[in-house]
C-alpha cells in the first residue's frame, strides 16, 4: 500500500524522498563551495583591478572591501527576488545580518590570542547606521510590506554609508593616529599609529601593471561572478526544495543553512582580510545586507516587497538589540568588551531557537 511496482522492484515514497533529500544536500554543499570560491575570487580580482586602474587604497578600503564581503548575500537576494522567492531574498539579508553580528563578530570579540581593535568613532557611527536601518524597517513594514518610502530611505542610508566609509578612509590614511577601542585589558583605548591599524600595515601584493595581468584579473572577476551566480542558484534551489519536502517555511532555511553557510567563508575572509579591522568589516557587511540587499530585492521584485511576520518578530528586533549591545560600551565607556561577544552570541542562539521552535506564519 502506498507503493508502486516497477518490474520486480518496489519503489517506496520514503526511499524516493530520501534520495531527493540527499541530492538536495549535495546541491547545497556545492552551492556553498561555489559561492565561497566565487566571492573570494571576484573580490580579490576586483581589488587588483582597482589597483591596476590606479585607484587609491583609501577608496578601495571604503567601497570595494566591504562590498566584496557581502557579495554572496547580495547575489542570492538579487536572484531570489528576481524569481519572486521573496522569503529567501529577505531572509538572506536579515538573517545574514543577524548571523554576521551574532556569530562572526562574537567570535572575533571572544578570541583571546588576537584582541579585536576598531576605531571608536567609526565603530559607533556604523552601529548607529545599523540601528537607523533597523528603525526604517520597523516603521515601514508595519502592514507586512516594505513601502517605497522605506526602500528609498534604505538606499539613502546606503549612500550615507559609502560616503562615511570613504571619508573615514581618507582621513585615516593621511592621519597620524587614531583613537581605538580594543578587547585588550592592557590598553582599553590606545592611541595607535595609522600604520599599525591594518589599512596600510597589511597591504596586498598587487601584480605588475601590464596587459596580461589586467586581462587575467578581469577574467577572474567574470569567472568569480559566474561561480557566485551558479552557487547562489544552487542554494536557492536547495532551500526551496527542503522547505517543500519538510513542509516548513522558507525563512527557516534562510535563518539556518543559508545564513550559517555564508557566515563560514565570511568569517575566514574577515579574519584574513588585508583591509581594515575585523569588527568594522563585519559591521559593514551587516549594514550592506540591510541597506543594499533589501533595496535591490525590492527593485528586482518590482512591487512592494512582502515582509513576513517571522522577519518582523525575530530578525529586525534581534539585529537592533545586537547593534545596541555593540554600541553602548564604546560610546559610554570608550571600551570594547569581550562580554559584548557573549551577549551577542546568546542573542543569536535565542533567535535561532525561536526560529526553529516557534516559526511565525506568513514568512
Amino acid at each position: 500500500r502506498g507503493c508502486r511496482l516497477t518490474g520486480a522492484y518496489r519503489i517506496r515514497p520514503y526511499d524516493t524522498m530520501m534520495k531527493i533529500l540527499v541530492a538536495t544536500l549535495l546541491v547545497y554543499a556545492l552551492g556553498l563551495l561555489f559561492t565561497a570560491v566565487g566571492s573570494r575570487l571576484a573580490g580579490r580580482c576586483t581589488t587588483w583591478c582597482c589597483a591596476l586602474l590606479g585607484l587609491p587604497m583609501w577608496v578601495v578600503g571604503g567601497t570595494v572591501a566591504p562590498f566584496c564581503l557581502a557579495l554572496p548575500q547580495l547575489m542570492l537576494a538579487f536572484l531570489a527576488a528576481g524569481m519572486s522567492v521573496t522569503a529567501l531574498a529577505i531572509g538572506t539579508a536579515l538573517a545574514g545580518a543577524v548571523t554576521n553580528l551574532g556569530l562572526a563578530l562574537s567570535v572575533c570579540l571572544l578570541r583571546k590570542r588576537h584582541c579585536a581593535v576598531a576605531d571608536r568613532d567609526e565603530f559607533c557611527r556604523k552601529c548607529l547606521l545599523l540601528l537607523a536601518a533597523c528603525g526604517v524597517l520597523a516603521v515601514f513594514v508595519r502592514d507586512g510590506e516594505l513601502s517605497y518610502t522605506g526602500t528609498g530611505l534604505l538606499m539613502l542610508l546606503f549612500v550615507l554609508f559609502v560616503m562615511m566609509s570613504i571619508v573615514f578612509q581618507h582621513k585615516f590614511t593621511y592621519g597620524d593616529t587614531i583613537k581605538a577601542v580594543s578587547t585588550s585589558e592592557k590598553h582599553p583605548s590606545p592611541q595607535l599609529a595609522a600604520q599599525e591599524y591594518g589599512y596600510t600595515a597589511h597591504t596586498m601584493a598587487f601584480p605588475v601593471m601590464n596587459v596580461r595581468n589586467a586581462l587575467t584579473n578581469l577574467a577572474g572577476v567574470v569567472g568569480g561572478l559566474a561561480l557566485l551566480a551558479g552557487g547562489a542558484q544552487a542554494l536557492l534551489y536547495s532551500a526551496t526544495t527542503l522547505a517543500n519536502l519538510t513542509g516548513t517555511i522558507q525563512a527557516l532555511w534562510a535563518a539556518t543553512l543559508i545564513s550559517f553557510g555564508f557566515c563560514i567563508p565570511l568569517l575566514v575572509e574577515a579574519l584574513n582580510h588585508p583591509l581594515g579591522s575585523v569588527p568594522i568589516q563585519l559591521l559593514n557587511s551587516a549594514i550592506l545586507n540591510l541597506t543594499l540587499a533589501l533595496p535591490i530585492s525590492s527593485l528586482m521584485y518590482r512591487h512592494k516587497l512582502p515582509v513576513g511576520a517571522q522577519f518582523r518578530s525575530y530578525e529586525v528586533p534581534v539585529c537592533a538589540a545586537m547593534a545596541l549591545v555593540l554600541l553602548l560600551p564604546p560610546l559610554c565607556r570608550h571600551k570594547l568588551k569581550r562580554g559584548q561577544g557573549w551577549v551577542c552570541l546568546a542573542l543569536y542562539f535565542a533567535y535561532l531557537a525561536a526560529a526553529l521552535l516557534l516559526p511565525r506564519a506568513g514568512a
